[in-house]
């Protein structure tokens, strides 16, 4: 495996330097390809989706497919005024001279991707790297093995092969990639792995961009408090389960209330929920699913923690058989 990912890699790195990526007709064609899967895979994806996390069509075009769309016309639209040069502002001293910056495609573009949101968090910057005219290896996450799969036996019949690829696998393949030299670095994850990728990245001071996770408070103070309850309320429920059952780094962690409203605001979220997600949540079809046993197993011990579950006010019930 090893070998094989090296002379996929070399190769990769010829077909750049050749300048095969550089060309705007070359952008512009990946990132119509990029949009005719998305429009011909529709469904494909959406069952993807649904397989790996429980995703219903709303929810899978809102938070991936239709962002993805989006920023994909929003290339095409743009991509000449990204690419041209732009005069540069010089001193005084060189008041005869002229200069312009004039961007330039790294090179070779590893993204290794969540599993929370799939196709957008590999798509997206697949999107900017292409725009940006560079070779590229996704690694989607293993944990999401149905889009994965989709993103590797399919993409390749929409883009150019021995530019773009996508390269299946758990952690001994991602330790492996990262062994080899890149031009940048984009990961979506952990903070565990974050600091590994971070590690690796600086033996050839490779730039690295990490999308980590982080707590995620909300704030309703008396101010807000005026406004209609109703509504704050809503986005608060919506916020912590509405993009993939709250996995994810911008879900709502904790809600800091002003002591007065605390019970009021107690009993909203009581009556929201069920408005949302019905009497039985776990038979909703408006809300993902956990991704695998060893996040539900983690979920399971903190809600049966005495301590933690002395407090629950509303739910707390859990289903391994439906996750």
């Amino acid at each position: 495996m090893e070998k094989d990912l090296g002379k996929e890699i070399m190769d990769m790195r010829e077909c750049y330097r050749k300048g095969n990526t550089k060309h705007v007709t070359w952008r512009r064609a990946q990132l119509k390809g990029l949009l005719s899967f998305l429009e011909e895979k529709e469904v494909e994806i959406f069952r993807a989706l649904n397989l790996d996390l429980g995703k219903n069509y709303v929810e899978a075009f809102r938070d991936e497919v239709g962002l993805i769309k989006k920023s994909l016309n929003l290339a095409l639209k743009d991509l000449k005024t990204w690419m041209a040069s732009k005069e540069a502002k010089l001193p005084s001293i060189a008041l005869l001279s002229y200069a312009e910056l004039v961007p330039e495609p790294l090179g070779l573009i590893l993204v290794i991707s969540s599993w929370n949101f799939p196709m957008g968090l590999s798509l997206e910057p697949l999107i900017g790297a292409i725009a940006a005219g560079n070779a590229v290896v996704i690694k989607p996450s293993e944990l999401a093995a149905a889009s994965s799969s989709l993103l590797a036996n399919t993409l390749p019949n929409y883009l150019d092969t021995q530019a773009i690829k996508v390269i299946e696998g758990g952690p001994a393949v991602g330790q492996q990639l990262l062994h080899h030299k890149w031009d940048k670095i984009f990961f979506t994850g952990s903070t565990k792995v974050g600091r590994i990728i971070m590690s690796e990245a600086a033996k050839n001071l490779t730039p690295v961009t990490l999308e980590l996770g982080g707590k995620c408070p909300a704030i309703l103070d008396s101010l807000s408090w005026s406004w209609d309850k109703e509504v704050a309320i809503n986005r608060i429920i919506g916020a912590k389960y509405g993009s993939c059952a709250g996995q994810a780094c911008i879900s709502i962690d904790y809600l800091l209330v002003e002591k007065p409203f605390s019970s009021t605001v107690v009993e909203l979220m009581k009556a929201m929920i069920k408005k949302m997600y019905g009497d039985n949540p776990r038979e909703s079809q408006s809300i993902s699913r956990i991704i695998n046993k060893h996040h539900f197993l983690r979920l399971k011990d903190l809600l049966t923690d005495q301590k933690v579950k002395d407090c629950i006010v509303y739910g707390g019930s859990m289903d391994e058989g439906s996750l």
